[in-house]
């Protein structure tokens, strides 16, 4: 898989999970992929602040990405 494949897979698994987030007030963009295994996201708008962000990056986004994208291993959130 391309990198460029990697990061559209990426994107069809954030774009599976924003209607959650967004029902929230929140949202998320992908910053970068690094080493083919680390996904750094930035979680948006009322998601910076909810308590549980970061059980839902770990059930939510990382396992949905996870899906699309097998090889990566972790998901980082990268606060503004």
């Amino acid at each position: 898989m391309t990198s460029d494949e990697l990061r559209l897979n990426i994107e069809k698994a954030l774009d599976e999970i924003r209607p959650f987030l967004q029902s929230d007030g929140g949202d998320i963009s992908l910053l970068s992929v690094e080493n083919g295994t680390i996904v750094k996201v930035q979680l948006e708008g009322a998601c910076t602040s909810c308590s549980v962000n970061q059980m839902t990056l770990k059930s939510g986004v990382e396992m949905t990405i996870k899906k699309y994208a097998p090889q990566i291993e972790r998901v980082v959130n990268i606060e503004a």
